[in-house]
């Protein structure tokens, strides 16, 4: 099965999962089911626990972050902010605006529900917020990065054309906030976040940090409509699958954890409903994931390229200075990386793969059907995330060292 061959799966009226006509009314019915009520309530006993980030064992490593700077474009994403908020109401600034370290920036999520009371939601505003949001996107991501990002939403809106429920699911169903005040030296940042999408950004002058970062598409390929041709995650699926299989068959072995790709086949904790086989989804900020799988420091030269490679396909929104300040701060820590893989090896296989070292956690998932009705996980749906493990997710380690050198030489800045 191919990423084009969704078309079967396209739900009949009577199967959608659209339960209402407008987003507040679907999300009403749809949050009163026992699963919904389950994973709220799991959410919110999460987002209340203090933040520590994700570590494989329990215990934050320190010292693995500093501040210095990476060429970030921080005067023009500055300036792009500030006409943003130049643009907004006072009651749309209250909601939208928080502290740089405040709470809401772990309050994102990425289901279709619109839960949340904060924010600036895009299909509630108008063309001239939407555009001054996207140009603060376009000056602080790379080139493809922000294509990317457009993607995610274009084909949001494809799903909710192609199921009857453009109100729920559209190119504009997300949510901006902006976080302290932009500036080309003190700390500040952003976030955008809604179905399939997530992306969290904070600057502390010239330096950047990009996570959680998490996109994802169902169906990732639009095959008709004004976006035809549109499709995301080719590089990520094929250069993965690429190295498993260019792996000894020893090699092989070890990456493999389970050739099943199906929830049943898997233990408590390794596969749940709303993430499946994703553990660093929305509220995961703070999850204990073990390594498991192939420990890098045994790949060949070319291996190592090869996964370097594939790092950079998930990084790439990253504009040029801090992608290679990203690249190179996850090279320095390859012999203590793992690469684990779920799934099968076939060109028509399905797969979960996990990049995981000190510094970098990246997912990639093949999901069965949400909105469409494939039951197994089909190559159509993919999930991808990118954290950066104990504590600096958020650029929370960054902040801290930045306030805590400012006090260390008498002042704010």
């Amino acid at each position: 099965m191919s990423r084009a061959d969704f078309r079967p799966f396209v739900p009949a009226p009577g199967q959608s999962r659209i339960a209402g006509a407008t987003p507040a009314e679907h999300t009403a019915a749809r949050t009163q089911s026992g699963r919904a009520q389950e994973l709220l309530k799991g959410w919110s006993e999460l987002s209340e626990r203090p933040f520590t980030g994700i570590t494989a064992d329990g215990a934050v490593r320190a010292g693995l972050f500093a501040l210095e700077p990476h060429g970030a474009p921080a005067a023009a994403m500055a300036e792009a902010a500030r006409a943003l908020l130049d643009r907004l109401s006072p009651a749309r600034r209250a909601r939208a605006h928080f502290p740089v370290g405040s709470e809401m920036w772990r309050r994102w999520q990425n289901t279709e529900l619109y839960l949340e009371e904060h924010g600036l939601r895009l299909d509630e505003a108008g063309p001239e917020l939407r555009d001054a949001v996207l140009e603060v996107l376009r000056a602080g991501l790379s080139p493809r990065g922000f294509e990317k990002t457009r993607a995610v939403m274009r084909l949001n809106g494809f799903l909710g054309e192609l199921i009857g429920g453009e109100a729920v699911l559209g190119e504009w169903s997300f949510t901006f906030c902006l976080f302290g005040t932009p500036s080309p030296e003190e700390p500040w940042g952003w976030q955008l976040f809604g179905h399939h999408l997530s992306l969290n950004c904070l600057l502390v002058g010239e330096q950047m940090v990009l996570t959680p970062c998490f996109m994802g598409a169902e169906p990732a390929h639009a095959d008709a409509g004004p976006h035809a041709g549109l499709g995301l995650f080719e590089d990520e699926e094929h250069k993965g699958l690429a190295l498993m299989r260019a792996l000894s068959p020893e090699m092989r072995g070890r990456a493999l954890v389970s050739s099943s790709m199906k929830g049943e086949d898997h233990p408590p904790g390794r596969w749940h409903f709303a993430d499946h086989l994703h553990l660093g989804g929305a509220h995961q900020d703070n999850r204990i994931v073990p390594y498991e799988g192939l420990p890098c420091d045994s790949l060949s030269a070319m291996q190592r390229r090869d996964l370097l490679d594939l790092v950079a396909c998930h990084v790439e929104p990253l504009p040029a200075g801090p992608l290679k300040a990203r690249l190179d701060e996850v090279e320095r820590h390859l012999p203590e990386t793992h690469f684990c893989w779920i799934g099968g090896t076939e060109e028509i296989s399905t797969f979960y793969y996990r990049i995981q070292s000190p510094v970098a956690f990246i997912e990639f998932d093949h999901h069965s059907g949400v909105f469409l009705t494939n039951p197994d996980p089909a190559r159509f749906h993919i999930h991808t995330i990118v954290r950066t493990p104990n504590g600096n997710d958020y650029g929370i380690d960054l902040l801290r060292r930045h306030y805590a050198r400012s006090d260390h030489h008498g002042g704010a800045g």
